[in-house]
């Protein structure tokens, strides 16, 4: 995985270079991020039920703020 971020990484900045992507600030690849490769159907199943039922649960993530309901 380490690989693919630094390659790709390089890919972008040329491409930003070339004037074809837009720049990024400092990480292209957010930090703090568990990758994960998914090996078999049973990884597959249990990353797609995580992904479908994940924003459920975003009223309990410690980043959480109350939406404002200001017009």
């Amino acid at each position: 995985m380490q690989s693919f971020k630094r390659y790709s990484t390089v890919e972008y900045i040329r491409l930003v270079k070339r004037g074809q992507a837009a720049p990024f600030d400092k990480h292209l690849w957010q930090r703090s991020f568990h990758d994960h490769v998914i090996r078999n159907e049973t990884d597959y199943r249990m990353i797609a039920e995580y992904i479908q039922s994940n924003p459920r649960l975003w009223h309990k993530d410690c980043f959480y703020e109350e939406p404002s309901h200001e017009p």
